[in-house]
């Protein structure tokens, strides 16, 4: 059984094997809608990182090159075959640097790496780049979340709920200040990137500067919605298009 996988590989299964990776303070729950949108040929498979849902009791893990090395660990005899990578926000670094370490170990690239609400990682980040980002209190925290869908109003009335993801963002967001510290590699595999209308937390051109993130073919792609659009019925649908018009990756 992979500990990192929210469900279960189907046997025999063949396609496209998608990884979801998700945004900070966040779960494998955030892709739940997606199992049944991404479409035929597509195994949807949602990462859950330690520390959160059924892996709450397990450390939360800040460091990167921990993070990589279990992801290449306990993921990598799945990525055999063809699969993608989708990161949302946080999940975008997180599925960039288990790309580019994958492509330094000598193995199999994915076939497309999908990123959405997020600043390209050689951009500065007023959020991330804060020097007292460590130091921020519960209020000052949540009013450094500037997207309106951040904290819903069901988690607010819950303070020991809220006490739990506030502490799971401050790891999260040390582990993403680490992802955005290493060089950039350009990828041997397109990248598509999205970007929300009405988000508040990364603009259009942030996102667009993914571009060069890649060698291989760039795509932007502008969907309605705040920086939680994920949770969408649209996204899901055109990363499965995506993917059934990406060609093969190679490396030579």
């Amino acid at each position: 059984m992979h500990r990192y996988l929210a469900v279960r590989p189907k046997a025999g299964a063949t396609g496209t094997r998608l990884l979801c990776f998700h945004h900070a303070g966040a779960g494998a729950l955030s892709f739940a809608g997606w199992l049944n949108r991404v479409g035929a040929g597509v195994s949807v498979l949602p990462v859950r990182l330690p520390g959160r849902e059924t892996r709450v009791r397990e450390p939360r893990i800040t460091d990167p090159g921990q993070l990589v090395e279990e992801l290449q660990h306990d993921l990598g005899p799945l990525l055999e075959e063809p699969y993608a990578f989708y990161g949302h926000s946080m999940g975008a670094l997180v599925a960039y640097r288990f790309a580019q370490a994958r492509l330094a170990a000598g193995l199999r690239p994915p076939r497309l790496l999908l990123v959405g609400a997020c600043s390209a990682p050689q951009l500065p980040s007023a959020l991330l780049d804060r020097a007292d980002l460590d130091g921020l209190d519960d209020e000052r925290l949540m009013a450094a979340m500037t997207d309106e869908e951040s904290m819903p109003e069901a988690l607010l009335r819950r303070p020991d709920r809220l006490r739990t993801t506030l502490d799971t963002l401050r790891a999260d967001l040390r582990l993403a200040q680490g992802l955005r510290k290493a060089p950039i590699v350009r990828l041997p595999c397109p990248v598509e990137a999205f970007a929300g209308t009405d988000d508040r937390m990364v603009t259009i051109p942030q996102v667009r500067a993914w571009e060069h993130c890649t060698s291989a073919g760039f795509r932007l792609r502008t969907v309605p919605g705040a920086h939680f659009f994920v949770r969408g019925r649209e996204v899901p649908r055109a990363v499965g298009q995506a993917l059934d018009s990406a060609a093969p990756v190679t490396t030579g």
